[in-house]
């Protein structure tokens, strides 16, 4: 697993982690404004993984014939 990946999971399960705490804790109107950006964390993680996935496994297009002076 890359560093970069261990980050971003260690990042969520903190603000997860903090979220749970702040419910523990009676603070619900906290946890209820934190609601959006914690929707928003979990949206970009998840369109990161996928965007990432999608580029490792897009096909390639091959250029040799593109010289310049070539006609097609």
């Amino acid at each position: 697993m890359k560093s970069r990946s261990i980050v971003v999971i260690g990042v969520t399960a903190t603000v997860f982690a903090w979220s749970a705490v702040l419910v523990a804790a009676g603070q619900t109107t906290a946890v209820v404004a934190l609601a959006p950006a914690l929707a928003l964390t979990v949206q970009q993680i998840v369109h990161a993984t996928r965007s990432h996935s999608a580029s490792r496994s897009s096909n390639r297009v091959d250029v040799t014939g593109d010289e310049e002076g070539e006609a097609p």
